[in-house]
């Protein structure tokens, strides 16, 4: 990862990320932080500034992160048949979204002000585009895909259908059997999944031996 945080820093940051998954950004205040991260109140102030700035902060770590274990794991499935590896990025997404589902309303209103982490993000989602267009041609070069859909709109559906199901659960429970939360996020993010092959590999046209 770019060097873009102390570890001081790197270490309250993951403090902080596993207290709000837990807890949620309200109900995790800048004392529960610092007590577990073993560090003093005004450290915060020091390092970030503020509980808000820590979250943007916290945003564009966790944005790195995931970028460096994209790359890592884009590697791994290079020399992969191209519908293996639409297949395997497509779960990637899914599961990271789910996975830090509870940045999605702080990120949509700091995005609005913040530019740095606008930056971060499209560098991000840019790196996605590539390697979907990198796949799709090695899927029609091949004989695999039959259409080219642009790369872009594949990330949008794969995005915002995922969003839609984070943001929007008294909806899709409904449609999901479970028992209590645990099973209901399993459920969910496994039926999303299974949309998103469908739809992703009929826009492509994908044709099974």
């Amino acid at each position: 990862m770019r060097k873009k945080f102390t570890e001081k820093q790197i270490h309250i940051l993951d403090i902080a990320e596993e207290l709000i998954a837990k807890k949620g950004y309200e109900g995790t205040s800048v004392r529960d932080i610092c007590s577990k991260a073993n560090i003093n109140v005004a450290m915060i102030s020091y390092y970030f500034g503020s509980k808000e700035k820590m979250m943007s902060y916290l945003y564009q770590y966790r944005v790195l992160k995931t970028r460096e274990n994209f790359s890592e794991f884009a590697d791994t499935i290079k020399d992969g048949k191209p519908e293996m590896q639409m297949k395997e990025m497509i779960k990637f997404i899914v599961t990271q979204l789910f996975k830090y589902n509870y940045f999605h309303g702080f990120v949509t209103q700091e995005l609005r002000h913040t530019e740095n982490l606008k930056d971060e993000l499209l560098d991000f989602y840019q790196l996605f585009v590539k390697k979907i267009d990198e796949v799709i041609k090695k899927g029609v070069a091949s004989g695999v895909f039959t259409f080219t859909p642009k790369p872009e709109d594949i990330l949008t559906t794969i995005i915002g259908s995922t969003l839609f199901v984070i943001r929007n659960r008294n909806f899709y429970e409904l449609y999901v059997p479970h028992k209590n939360d645990e099973t209901y996020v399993k459920e969910a993010e496994k039926k999303i999944r299974m949309n998103l092959l469908l739809s992703v590999f009929a826009i492509l046209g994908y044709a099974a031996d």
